[in-house]
């Protein structure tokens, strides 16, 4: 049903209370613009009692003689008054009483003016005659009152009719505009809270109808937006809470990784994190050799209801690869460990036929399965290392037996020869030069076990070399009354390992040769970079020098350190100091300032 708008009504009753007003006003005007006249007709009504009596008493006193003109022309005038007008036309009994009354005045005055009417006679028609203008002007006072009192009736009445018309224009506006103004108010501070379930009734179909109805349907639109966005932001939620603990596994597991070869507590950690990750309760992780065909280690997270796949043929499981599969109403997931074309095992997740893993599940699942593959792997590239190290430190220790200690006993077997010819031929000569050779040697040999068992025990930690050198040359000055100086410049240049351990054993090789031949007090040391992408050594002593015949002085301390330039492709030369001591100079390129010539190179 069509309603009339709020203006509208507004305005019918602003309409309703001018109109009442303008005819109130209207009706008091008409009414007292008549009663205006009432006052005048009343006064003439009552002088035509007087004219009359004049008119009567002039007969009385003097019956001989004419009533004189002016009485009758007045008389007659205020009978035709205008103000009587409305009463000669009329039909009204007040309009009948005054035209009885004038007719009675006529026909009484002619009589008058004809002379056949006595004294007594008049007396008798006067009285009756007065009482008739007496009810006349009585009559036209009771009309003007009643007039008034129309007025007032009027005035009284438009009056309640206003009070009612305004309580009645009240109430409709307080019901019909300010308690829907005031409901679409609290609502709208509800809004403003964020209470969406506000709603606003209002039955008319009006403005503020149309403004309710449209705030409900915002409303409704609002709220059911935000329940959509709570429930995304719960699902943005889940999902960084997801991704937050995903990624804390996958940091922790990596760090374990690099801090150290995982074992099998590490992997039983690392299922039960994934457990609670991947919020997958079936899981297992199945690890076999390069040959095997079945797992040497099954890993399953703790607590965990299903027992370990010892009864399904494993060779089928871990030889399958990877996909989805169902076995026994369950929903297999195969996630194999590989990397580099090698095969470590394979981890597995079930879940009910029915259901599938989530995208974000089988994404942590594949990254999981590529740190165990680079665990494992890691762990076999360190295990290969270790063994390459290992042959390694046995070829060092083959060469330096065979540089000194396996030289050294060929020497004495030479000589252990000469002593048995010496002894057939009893040539005491050289049996007694062939025992003291042998003493020289056995003394010489004994001393190269224990630079071997020293230089065996000696390393490179991770303080570096100029640590490991000061350490060296503190035990040196203890052992001996030399006094060592170290002159150390290569803070800003990385050696690799093996470089740090040829330098290292050169300098102690010098300084050995230094404390046992030089004769001098003070040994100096100098580690520097030249200018030519190299790095220069040099060892001096300031005593007594070098013999000419060195190699027959420490033939094999020097065939040593000769031999270790030549692992660093350096040259090294021993001479004899015109100053007086023995000079050790070395040079040599390492590996970073190769690298460094020829970036220069390329840049240039």
């Amino acid at each position: 049903m069509r309603q009339f708008s709020i203006v509208t009504r507004i305005g019918i009753a602003l309409s309703l209370m001018v109109a009442l007003t303008v005819a109130t006003l209207l009706a008091s005007y008409w009414l007292s613009e008549r009663a205006d006249q009432d006052a005048l007709a009343i006064n003439k009504a009552g002088s035509l009692r007087m004219q009359s009596y004049r008119y009567a008493a002039h007969h009385l006193i003097d019956p001989q003689n004419e009533v004189p003109e002016d009485f009758a022309t007045t008389l007659d005038t205020t009978w035709q008054h205008p103000v009587f007008n409305r009463l000669n036309h009329g039909n009204s009994a007040l309009s009948k009483q005054f035209r009885a009354a004038r007719q009675s005045s006529r026909e009484l005055l002619e009589r008058l003016d004809a002379g056949n009417i006595s004294a007594s006679q008049l007396e008798q028609e006067l009285i009756p005659f007065m009482a008739e203008l007496n009810d006349l002007v009585e009559a036209l006072q009771y009309e003007a009152e009643s007039r008034i009192r129309a007025i007032r009736l009027i005035q009284v009445l438009s009056l309640f009719s206003t009070i009612a018309l305004a309580s009645f224009i009240a109430y409709w506006l307080r019901t019909r505009v300010r308690q829907p103004l005031q409901l679409l108010t609290q609502t709208a501070r509800r809004i403003g809270q964020g209470d969406f379930t506000a709603r606003v009734k209002h039955p008319l179909a009006d403005e503020l109808g149309v403004l309710a109805t449209t705030l409900n349907k915002m409303n409704d639109a609002i709220g059911y937006m935000y329940g959509n966005l709570e429930k995304r932001v719960d699902e943005q939620t889940q999902a960084v809470q997801r991704s937050n603990t995903k990624l804390e596994f996958l940091y922790n597991m990596a760090r374990n990784i690099i801090e150290r070869s995982p074992g099998y507590q590490d992997f039983s950690n690392i299922i039960d994190g994934l457990k609670h990750a991947s919020q997958i309760d079936d899981l297992e992780l199945c690890l076999i050799t390069p040959v095997g065909d079945k797992p040497y280690l099954q890993v399953q997270p703790e607590n965990s209801e299903d027992d370990a796949c010892a009864g399904i043929d494993c060779a089928e499981c871990v030889t399958a690869g990877g996909g989805v599969s169902v076995m026994d109403n369950m929903r297999v997931y195969r996630y194999p460990l590989e990397r580099d074309n090698h095969y470590y095992g394979v981890l597995v997740a079930r879940c009910s036929s029915s259901e599938q893993l989530d995208e974000w599940q089988q994404q942590l699942l594949q990254s999981v399965t590529d740190q165990l593959a680079l665990a494992l792997s890691l762990k076999q590239e360190e295990d290969q290392v270790r063994r390459l190290a290992l042959i390694q430190e046995r070829t060092v220790i083959a060469r330096e037996l065979h540089d000194s200690l396996a030289q050294a006993l060929s020497y004495l077997k030479i000589q252990v020869t000469r002593l048995d010819k010496a002894i057939a031929k009893d040539d005491k000569e050289v049996i007694e030069d062939v025992s003291q050779e042998l003493r020289e040697g056995l003394t010489s040999a004994y001393r190269q076990l224990r630079e071997l068992l020293t230089t065996f025990r000696l390393k490179v930690d991770g303080a570096g070399l100029i640590n490991a050198l000061q350490t060296t040359l503190k035990q040196f000055s203890e052992q001996s009354d030399l006094q060592f100086r170290l002159d150390y410049q290569l803070a800003n240049a990385p050696l690799a390992p093996h470089e740090e351990i040829h330098l290292l054993q050169i300098i102690r090789e010098a300084c050995q040769n230094a404390i046992h031949h030089s004769q001098g007090s003070e040994v100096i040391i100098r580690l520097q970079e030249t200018g030519h992408y190299r790095i220069s050594l040099s060892i001096e002593d300031n005593g007594v020098g070098i013999p000419q015949e060195a190699e027959k002085w420490n033939h094999y301390g020097l065939a040593i350190m000769q031999e270790r330039s030549k692992h660093l492709g350096g040259d090294i030369e021993i001479v004899r100091r015109p100053e007086g001591g023995t000079g050790v100079y070395f040079d040599f390129q390492p590996d970073h300032l190769k690298e460094r010539q020829a970036l220069a190179a390329s840049n240039t």
